[in-house]
């Protein structure tokens, strides 16, 4: 792992706000236990898929007489630790079959999966929609226009790790390029930056995300098949979560979103109420998509 032990304490103690647990308690574990009605779901901050799909989750759950206290993390790695170890409950949104694959080898005889909620996720480099590069086969060739640099997210990110361990190997990218890490939000600032003065660049991206309809970017081609073929998006949980809280995982067993819903649910909360107003934006959307919470609802309650 990239992180320092530092960073990985610090982010075991962020907490998120907006559900009725937040802030409750003082004890930072997992409230869970055989018949709990007490739930603990945990996020990296600002990755709109696990921070949309736990508050929408957590919506229908509350409102049905659960407490959901919804934890964020700087990165990837004490997430899944977390989960492991059954300080977090559920991982919402997780791409377990390659994105993540290095820590299902590390966590995953201690994970289960409780649905496949989405089965069209897939990975890419991104360029603005004005650039001439078409392949990723281009890049070496335009490594000056973008000044050397792949504009990556956090490091700890599984798509961080594909661009390391198979993208920039298949294609020789270590000669000419670095790959910058940060974090989403810091690589999206400045994509915008750049799209909007007309400047190239090369992102690291992944569909379904809001921001390829934000933004004017696609992906190049990869020839090489580097990224691999689309994969899907699970909703985990600690082992033996399905025997502790039977319901709940009947009801997530439901629980499928469309690239449509995942879109117009990204979008609502990303563009129409912004950070840390999860949650308004989750109701926002349950009330443009009436027909969605009441099958959840009928599996949870069976």
């Amino acid at each position: 792992m990239q992180l320092g032990l530092a960073v990985t304490a610090l982010a075991l103690v962020l907490t998120g706000c907006g559900t009725a647990a937040d802030n409750s308690s003082e004890d930072s574990g997992s409230s869970s236990g055989s018949g709990s009605k007490s739930l603990t779901f945990g996020v990296v901050d600002g990755w709109t898929d696990e921070t949309g799909t736990a508050y929408l989750l957590a919506n229908i759950l509350e409102k049905n007489g659960y407490e959901i206290d919804i934890k964020r993390f700087a990165d990837l790695a004490p997430l899944f630790a977390g989960l492991a170890n059954k300080d977090i409950d559920v991982m919402s949104s997780a791409w377990p079959d390659r994105t993540q694959e290095s820590y299902m080898a590390e966590y995953g005889s201690k994970l289960e999966s409780l649905t496949t909620y989405n089965e069209s996720a897939r990975l890419f480099l991104a360029v603005p929609t004005y650039s001439k590069m078409k392949s990723i086969e281009d890049l070496p060739a335009n490594a000056g226009a973008v000044d050397n640099t792949i504009t990556g997210i956090e490091p700890g990110a599984g798509l961080t790790a594909t661009m390391k361990d198979k993208v920039i190997p298949a294609y020789g990218l270590d000669k000419d390029f670095e790959l910058q890490t940060s974090s989403t939000t810091a690589m999206l600032a400045q994509l915008k930056k750049d799209t909007k003065a007309k400047k190239d660049i090369v992102v690291t991206l992944w569909s379904p995300f809001w921001a390829n309809q934000e933004y004017p970017v696609r992906p190049l081609e990869d020839p090489k098949k580097a990224f691999g073929e689309p994969e899907t998006m699970q909703t985990l949980a600690y082992k033996g979560f399905s025997k502790d809280h039977p319901e709940v995982a009947n009801m997530i067993a439901e629980f499928k979103l469309t690239d449509e819903q995942y879109g117009t649910l990204e979008d609502t909360i990303v563009n129409k109420v912004g950070p840390g107003e999860e949650a308004k934006g989750v109701e926002m959307w349950l009330k443009e998509n009436p027909d969605y919470a009441p099958n959840l609802e009928a599996a949870l309650k069976g």
